[in-house]
């Protein structure tokens, strides 16, 4: 059997196998860690044979991780980076130095592992933390960034003492599971502070102050506020960078940089990054040389393949992707489409059926061309569904059972001077990837 074939095997196995809250939603998920705990065991805790960071939030993580292992591998460090979820080949959740794990190492691990696999019956996400961390510790990693799937105190991710702990920030998603107010859902992102180990909050509101506050006295972490330590002001952009002016509050210095991550929420992920790499300088003992950080921020795509943020897949005419999925992220979306000049802006849009689909439109343009499609997971919120929801807002457009679809018939109603913008969840962006031709 090719590789190739035994992959997609392996793959396939594990999608329908395990229990996956991609596919199926709640009940995918498990009540604790102990399925974790015992899968890593079993394995010999690889998670405690390299150091780590650990990164949780409502929006922002991803792009944040692959900030963090963009400066780690400038900086001259052997970086695992563990994200989720993947938009075109599972392999994109656990990379070193951006290179993602291989097809070979993924297919010899499910088959020594696989009656481990049977007898602990692991949900999806469990398995796939178990294997990002056997492969760091088999690859000696000097450090590796993860991300947490959901929440943080619950996350199967949350067995790891790091370094550094960052919380990007704090706003409404998946009520049902996190809280529906802001401090219960800031409490279980505040799960993964640990004892002694500092922490970065990247955005911090007035509703959720004393969470983050009582937590790091309780584990006697030290707490950091990014927004005090750097200021940050973009003087322009262009097709393919942002640039900004950098102030240090504490030295009073100020220096350039250049981004290579187009959205205008990145804002908020740099300043966290850079308050995290002065933390880890002055607390870990690695040698970050900013420089170096300025570089990697520059070069962050190309360091370590991240994709699907503001996301630039076409020229002409322009084709824009972004995996915004809650109220929050679309609100970012919606304000950067604003300030896009096109004759006619063409949205290629669908959800998830756990969402606030009706809040998350509100912040729609009406004025927009729309393509109402789902993915194809049975979480997927169906297209005539969100057609539906739509019309009773006001909107007007089409329906269409699946994303390539949808995405054809926009680029067949398209001129060269207009926009399609591509959004409503990880799924709906990964396939209209795919659609287009588009490879990582």
């Amino acid at each position: 059997m090719d590789i190739q074939t035994a992959y997609n095997n392996t793959i396939e196995y594990l999608y329908q196998r395990l229990p996956m809250f991609s596919r199926i939603g709640k009940a995918a998920l498990k009540p604790d860690l102990t399925n974790t705990i015992k899968f890593c065991e079993a394995l010999d805790n690889p998670q405690d044979k390299f150091k780590s960071i650990h990164i949780a939030g409502t929006n922002g993580k991803g792009s944040t991780s692959h900030m963090m292992s963009a400066i780690l591998q400038a900086n001259g460090y052997k970086t695992g980076l563990y994200t989720s979820p993947h938009l075109l080949d599972f392999r994109e959740r656990i990379r070193i130095n951006g290179v993602p794990v291989s097809k070979e190492w993924v297919v010899d691990f499910v088959d020594k592992n696989k009656a481990l696999i049977e007898e602990i019956e692991p949900s999806f996400f469990e398995i796939t933390v178990a294997m990002a961390f056997q492969f760091f510790a088999e690859q000696e990693v000097d450090i590796a960034v993860i991300e947490t799937g959901l929440g943080g105190r619950l996350d199967s991710t949350n067995i790891i003492t790091p370094l550094l702990s960052i919380i990007t920030n704090i706003s409404y998603d998946h009520k049902d599971l996190l809280g529906d107010t802001l401090p219960q859902i800031a409490s279980e992102k505040a799960g993964i502070i640990k004892h002694g180990v500092p922490v970065v909050i990247g955005e911090l509101e007035p509703e959720t102050e004393n969470v983050f506050f009582e937590h790091s006295l309780k584990n006697q972490s030290t707490l950091y506020e990014a927004e005090t330590m750097w200021d940050l002001v973009r003087v322009k952009q262009d097709a393919n960078h942002q640039y900004f002016k950098l102030v240090d509050r504490a030295k009073r210095e100020m220096y350039d940089l250049t981004t290579d991550l187009l959205g205008d929420y990145q804002q908020h992920n740099i300043k966290t990054v850079l308050a995290a790499t002065d933390i880890l300088k002055a607390n870990s003992g690695l040698s970050l040389d900013f420089n170096d950080t300025l570089h990697a921020l520059s070069h962050v795509k190309g360091l370590t393949g991240l994709r699907g943020r503001w996301d630039k897949l076409q020229d002409r005419p322009l084709i824009i992707a972004d995996v915004g999925h809650n109220v929050a992220g679309i609100k970012e979306v919606m304000h950067q489409l604003n300030n896009v000049n096109a004759k006619y802006k063409h949205i290629v849009v669908g959800f998830v059926k756990d969402k606030d689909v009706q809040e998350a439109l509100s912040l729609f343009p009406k004025d927009a061309l729309y393509y109402f499609c789902n993915a194809q997971i049975a979480r997927a919120l169906p297209a005539e569904q969100l057609n539906e929801i739509a019309v009773g807002l006001g909107f007007s457009g089409k329906h269409y059972n699946s994303v390539d679809i949808a995405v054809k018939a926009a680029k067949l109603n398209m001129a060269d001077d207009d926009v399609l913008l591509i959004t409503g969840s990880f799924f709906i962006v990964g396939e209209a990837m795919e659609s287009l031709g588009i490879i990582i």
